[in-house]
């Protein structure tokens, strides 16, 4: 039977399923439109579309790394208690995996993660078995030409995997064993202190210039003359500078050093120079509105759901 555009029209209104999906499940059924809905709800793409609108701010942060290559992805689902679900862990490891191949956020979320389904259409099938709303939502990728890129993962779950995840690149030529125990507690750092910025020059400069306008209004408070006042932001920027910049920052590990001393006298051990390449600190959730309900309201949606 010939399958028609105000067929496919008909199915996603009554499912909200894609349209390739709806034409798909028209073809597998002989545009037998009650059939269609059937294997749509079967393939759990009906049941996961309905549950698309819930906030899933809650997931897991997995790190992989290959060498001179590392990656950190974050999937989203709506509860802590998924995140915990073993087959949910499997499909977050594959997918930090399939990583180490792509470039970007955009091209692993349409990457062939398994018999031929894609990042974003396993999720899908995977929402219908699990139950609730999950998805794929960003990956950050470091690489340096020679040395190493390490992760750390913060209070792991599973193996490597958490609520924060932490890639830390090193540039060197010096032994590589070595390089990565380093890189492994430059990570560790990272988790503690948030740094903003690997450098100061590398720091967003509305953000510079936002600091400054706020500490000096806090300052003209004090009824200082502009020019002590000036000198009074001046020194407090160099505190931000100090305290939110990753080479600046006392190291964790020993609390005298900075960073960037750490790494200078570390080449120095190693005899090769080492320079920090770049680092990727992702939180499960930030950014993410979540919405407040209390515990009558999610068994209320869980009912209705």
């Amino acid at each position: 039977m010939a399958i028609t555009a105000a067929m496919v029209k008909e199915l996603r209104e009554k499912t909200s399923a894609g349209m390739m999906d709806c034409k798909k499940a028209l073809n597998e059924t002989n545009g037998d439109m009650d059939a269609a809905v059937d294997w749509l709800r079967k393939k759990g793409i009906a049941k996961a579309d309905k549950k698309a609108s819930r906030v899933a701010a809650e997931g897991l942060v997995a790190a992989a790394t290959d060498g001179k290559t590392g990656v950190v992805v974050e999937v989203n689902s709506e509860t802590d208690f998924v995140a915990r679900n073993e087959l949910f862990q499997e499909t977050v490891g594959k997918i930090a995996k399939r990583g180490l191949t792509v470039s970007d956020s955009a091209a692993l979320a349409d990457a062939d993660l398994e018999g031929g389904k894609s990042v974003t259409g396993y999720l899908t099938e995977l929402v219908g078995k699990i139950g609730e709303n999950m998805s794929f939502r960003r990956m950050e990728k470091l690489e340096v030409p020679q040395g190493v890129v390490a992760s750390y993962i913060h209070n792991a779950v599973a193996p490597d995997m958490g609520r924060i995840g932490v890639l830390v690149a090193l540039e060197s030529a010096g032994d590589t064993a070595k390089l990565e125990g380093l890189a492994k507690k430059i990570a560790m750092h990272v988790a503690a202190t948030s740094p903003l910025a690997n450098t100061v020059d590398d720091l967003d400069p509305a953000l510079v210039s936002k600091e400054r306008e706020m500490l000096k209004a806090e300052a003209l408070e004090s009824g200082k003359p502009e020019n002590i006042v000036d000198k009074m932001v001046d020194g407090r920027m160099q505190k931000f500078f100090k305290e939110s910049v990753l080479a600046t920052q006392v190291f964790v590990m020993d609390g005298e050093r900075t960073v960037e001393k750490v790494l200078e006298d570390e080449g120095k051990t190693l005899g090769s120079d080492i320079v920090l390449a770049g680092f990727v600190r992702m939180a499960v959730g930030e950014g993410i509105e979540k919405k407040e309900e209390n515990f009558a309201e999610e068994v209320a949606a869980a009912v209705n759901g």
